[in-house]
């Protein structure tokens, strides 16, 4: 069953993401990003400028290259070459997520991100999904 983490109250939630990429990229471990395409073309820009002294490959599902690429960006998961983890900085409940060892929820302190990562957080639970729980900040 998939191992489902919940990063709540994480302040903005791309940058908090981009830390969380980063640190399964330096541990070796391959994975897919899924957003919708406009949130996903702002994360991609943001890992390319949240540390000066950190470089992240990371490329879209559609390219040559994903196969190769520790961290791919994907608008939905059918060309997903990964399924270790799968991060979700999407609004629903991914329909593939069971193929993935594990699920990285991040929900930022807007109230619309809160609202849907609360519904998020019924469909697993709801679901018999064992969730984690990491709030963040006071």
């Amino acid at each position: 069953m998939t191992r489902i983490d919940f990063h709540s109250n994480v302040g903005d939630s791309l940058l908090y993401a981009c830390r969380l990429v980063r640190k399964a990229y330096q541990a070796g471990q391959p994975l897919v990003v899924l957003a919708e395409p406009p949130r996903l073309r702002a994360f991609d820009e943001q890992l390319w400028t949240f540390s000066p002294l950190d470089f992240v490959p990371h490329c879209m599902a559609g390219s040559a290259l994903a196969a190769d690429t520790p961290v791919v960006l994907a608008a939905n998961l059918d060309d997903a070459p990964h399924h270790q983890i799968l991060l979700n900085l999407g609004v629903t409940v991914p329909a593939q997520f069971a193929r993935f060892e594990r699920l990285l929820e991040v929900v930022g302190n807007a109230p619309d991100e809160l609202a849907a990562g609360r519904d998020r957080y019924r469909f697993y639970r709801d679901r018999g999904y064992a969730l984690n729980n990491y709030k963040q900040g006071g």
